[in-house]
């Protein structure tokens, strides 16, 4: 099954593409945990790109694509325009130099390198994809 959901680059919205991905996955045997997670991981990517490549432009747009495989898998496309930060080339800092350097951030593509199963971006001179994917481990109830 397909959900789509189209999201202004407001920082507000991010809400609204909380409370949707909920939505879809709260349809499958998932627990409230593993849905926790896999929504921090989408809001991580969502927020870079509307804070930092978008500068919290309402005019702008970034599309959420959630792609459910038969209770086996999960594929989340985030597709923005342009060219994009490729996020399977990110070199997870030590926590130690993150520490040290008493920097801000610097944390949220660590967690969603370990959340999701695999990561893909994909790119061309018109889009940039950024795929999660997530192997389903229902919950028996």
């Amino acid at each position: 099954m397909v959900y789509n959901h189209k999201l202004s680059c407001k920082r507000e919205k991010l809400k609204d593409m909380r409370h949707f991905v909920r939505q879809v996955l709260n349809k499958y045997a998932l627990s409230e945990i593993e849905i926790n997670r896999l929504v921090l991981a989408l809001d991580e990517v969502c927020a870079n790109l509307i804070i930092h490549k978008h500068k919290c432009s309402p005019n702008r747009y970034i599309h959420l694509k959630i792609n459910i495989v038969r209770d086996k898998k999960v594929t989340f496309e985030i597709i923005d325009n342009g060219l994009g930060f490729n996020i399977t080339s990110y070199e997870e800092p030590s926590i130690g130099d993150i520490l040290t350097s008493r920097r801000k951030g610097g944390l949220g593509l660590m967690l969603v390198k370990r959340i999701m199963d695999d990561i893909q971006y994909e790119a061309n001179s018109n889009t940039c994809t950024y795929r999660l994917i997530k192997i389903f481990h229902p919950v028996n109830t």
